[in-house]
C-alpha cells in the first residue's frame, strides 16, 4: 500500500477534462459554446456591471412631424377688428353706466325714489320691502301697521261673504252690490291714504306725511268702529257685518247671524289693533321732535298766507 497515491485524479489519464479545461485556459478558448454570436477575440472586455451612468431619457414623440398648419394670412387683421369692436361695446355700456348713475343721484338728491313692484311676489302689484327701507327700530311697528291694512281687506272680504248668504236667504242683492263696492274701494283706498303715507313717513321721516297718515288713519278707525256697530244709517242696514244687523238677522236665519258675527268680531280686533297702531306712531311722532317741526312749518304757513 505504500506506492498507493491518494488522489488518483492527478493522473492525465484518469482525469482527462482537467487537462483538456487547462488546454482551453491556456489558449483562451472557452467551454461554452455561443453559436452565431460567438466572439473569438481574446481582447474583448466584458462589460462592466457596476456602471453608474444613468439611462438618457426617453424622447418625446412627435406624431405632428412633417405635418403642416394652414394659417390664413389674414386672422391677424380679423381678430384685430373684433377687438375693436369689444373695446367699443365697453365703451358703449360703460357710458350708459355713468349716466344711469347720473340720472339716480339726481333723483335721489332731488328726493325721488325709485319704487319697483314687488309684492305680493306672485303678482307684484306694490312695492314693499321694510326689512330693508324701514329703520330696524320702528320695523315693528310697520309690520303691525301692514297687518291692520291686510286685516281691513280680510274683513271687508269676509263682509262680501256673508252679505252674500244673507243676499240668498233673506234679503235682496242690493246689500251684496254694496258689499263689493265697499271692498273695490275700501282696500285700495286705505292703501294710498293712510298706508303708502305712513311707509314714506317712516323711511323718510317726513313730518307731512305723518300728518297725511294721522288724518285718513283716524277716518280708518272711524269707519271700522262704525263697522262692527252697523247701524241703519248712513249705509244700508244688512251691508256690514256689525252686531245689530247679526242680531236681526240671527232672528231669521241662524246661519246668517253666525256669518254676521264672525265680521262683527273681526271689526273689533281691526278697531283694537289700529288704535294701538295710532298711538305707537304718535308717540314715535313727538318723541322725534317731528310734532314741533310740523307746527313750526304750520306757523310759517299761515304768516306767508298773511302776507
Amino acid at each position: 500500500m505504500a506506492g498507493y497515491d491518494a488522489n488518483p485524479f492527478d493522473d492525465e489519464e484518469v482525469n482527462p477534462f482537467a487537462d483538456q479545461a487547462s488546454r482551453d485556459k491556456a489558449s483562451g478558448h472557452s467551454n461554452y459554446g455561443g453559436g452565431a454570436f460567438f466572439t473569438t477575440n481574446p481582447g474583448s472586455v466584458a462589460p462592466a456591471s457596476n456602471s453608474r451612468l444613468s439611462p438618457l431619457p426617453p424622447e418625446p414623440v412627435d406624431y405632428a412631424r412633417g405635418a403642416t398648419v394652414d394659417i390664413p394670412l389674414d386672422s391677424s387683421k380679423e381678430f384685430k377688428k373684433k377687438e375693436r369692436e369689444l373695446h367699443a361695446k365697453e365703451a358703449e355700456l360703460k357710458k350708459r353706466e355713468q349716466e344711469l348713475k347720473r340720472r339716480e343721484d339726481a333723483a335721489a338728491r332731488a328726493g325721488i325714489v325709485i319704487e319697483d313692484k314687488n309684492w305680493p311676489a306672485f303678482f307684484p302689484l306694490i312695492h314693499h320691502d321694510i326689512a330693508n327701507e324701514i329703520p330696524i327700530h320702528l320695523q315693528t311697528l310697520q309690520y303691525v301697521a301692514f297687518s291692520t291694512w291686510l286685516g281691513l281687506a280680510v274683513c271687508l272680504l269676509w263682509n262680501i261673504i256673508a252679505v252674500t248668504v244673507a243676499w240668498i236667504h233673506i234679503d235682496d242683492m242690493g246689500i251684496w252690490l254694496l258689499a263689493i263696492i265697499y271692498f273695490i274701494t275700501g282696500v285700495p283706498g286705505s292703501y294710498v291714504l293712510w298706508y303708502r303715507p305712513l311707509y314714506r313717513a317712516m323711511r323718510t321721516d317726513s313730518a307731512l306725511k305723518f300728518g297725511w297718515f294721522f288724518l285718513f288713519y283716524l277716518i280708518h278707525i272711524g269707519f271700522c268702529i262704525f263697522a262692527a256697530v252697523a247701524p241703519p244709517m248712513i249705509f244700508k242696514g244688512n251691508s256690514l257685518t256689525g252686531i245689530l244687523p247679526a242680531i236681526v238677522a240671527l232672528t231669521q236665519d241662524v246661519l246668517v247671524g253666525v256669518f254676521y258675527f264672525i265680521g262683527f268680531g273681526l271689526y273689533c280686533l281691526e278697531s283694537v289693533i289700529s288704535i294701538w297702531v295710532i298711538q305707537q306712531v304718535y308717540t314715535y311722532f313727538r318723541g322725534s321732535g317731528k310734532a314741533a317741526e310740523m307746527r313750526r312749518d304750520a306757523t310759517r304757513g299761515v304768516m306767508r298766507a298773511a302776507i
